[in-house]
């Protein structure tokens, strides 16, 4: 099911996956993509196939760089005038249901500091860039600590732009789980084990207790 939604800097698409018929929906929770790639990223994949059947309908927000067929990403301050309009039209539409916010990388950046503006209950951080890759102290933890909302970070234990043990102490509001393996797009070697299914329990279980 998808649909476009106009935004200050054109039109972005959302596809959606809601809970399947009978199922009682308990959360909507909406995903960003990052600047290197789109909603087919595996990971928001993963989490589209099997949140639904628990009752969390998901949807994929394409931002409008990439529905106009640009390569590269704008500015923050760009993405976030792309995503603030959607997360809000789909907040209202959500009504009495718990809405949640997150993405992965450039999109988890985008729901950590848009997330209390636009009504969101939580955020979803799924390969959060804490820093460029071989720069450290170009941190952008700030992004993360400053949420003001209950937050989930997922990490993949190769992930070139910081890896679970990097990040600073988080306030209680967050969750940081550090996968065993992957790298950015929490893709595994030969020798390693798949960490995909267990990125989907560690979303699945923090909603059910954020739902609590």
């Amino acid at each position: 099911m998808q649909e476009l939604i106009t935004t200050p800097v054109g039109d972005a698409r959302l596809t959606r996956f809601p809970a399947p018929a009978g199922t009682r929906r308990r959360a909507v929770l909406a995903l960003g993509h990052g600047a290197g790639g789109g909603v087919a990223a595996a990971d928001l994949q993963a989490l589209a196939a099997a949140l639904p059947a628990d009752g969390v309908e998901v949807v994929l927000v394409e931002q409008p760089w990439q529905v106009a067929g640009r390569k590269i990403a704008p500015a923050p301050k760009t993405l976030d005038a792309g995503w603030i309009p959607v997360a809000e039209a789909l907040r209202k539409r959500a009504r009495k249901t718990p809405f949640l916010v997150g993405g992965r990388s450039a999109g988890a950046r985008v729901a950590c500091r848009t997330g209390l503006d636009t009504g969101a209950a939580g955020v979803v951080a799924l390969a959060f860039p804490l820093h460029p890759p071989g720069k450290p102290e170009k941190s952008r933890a700030e992004e993360l600590l400053d949420t003001g909302l209950p937050t989930l970070v997922v990490q993949g234990a190769g992930d070139t732009f910081g890896t679970a043990s990097e990040f600073p102490r988080l306030p209680p509001t967050h969750q940081l789980v550090g996968l065993p393996a992957g790298n950015h797009a929490f893709t595994v070697k030969k020798a390693d084990p798949p960490v995909l299914d267990a990125l989907v329990a560690a979303v699945g279980e923090w909603i059910d207790a954020l739902l609590r």
